[in-house]
């Protein structure tokens, strides 16, 4: 078994609540070649009820976290999906975090 797992936790910046029932996918990528290997909801308080990518499924490379922003906003949606790309390239904790507002957003490698 692996010590690596990825999670999540959206935030509404606009409304300053958590993105409660928001839909995202996780892809791995290989050779510029995406596999779906998860597709959850945030929960309430904008994080998903366990690990987008347990321990148990963890294998280092790079993945592609899609938030679908545009359904979640509705008809007031500038941003449709946010692909966010990234490496997982040790067994760690990865935490990808989206702060997320009808016009933008912004993300980073939180723990």
């Amino acid at each position: 078994m692996s010590d690596g797992y990825l999670t999540t936790h959206v935030l509404d910046t606009a409304r300053g609540r958590p993105a409660a029932r928001m839909t995202l996918v996780l892809y791995h990528i290989v050779n510029d070649t995406r596999a779906e290997l998860a597709r959850t909801v945030t929960n309430a308080d904008g994080r998903t009820d366990g690990p987008i990518l347990p321990e148990s499924s963890f294998q280092t490379g790079t993945y592609e976290l899609v938030f679908h922003v545009g359904d979640w906003l509705g008809e007031a949606a500038f941003l449709d999906k946010v692909p966010i790309r990234f490496v997982m390239s040790e067994e760690a904790h990865y935490h990808v975090p989206l702060l997320v507002s009808p016009f933008g957003y912004s993300t980073y490698r939180g723990s």
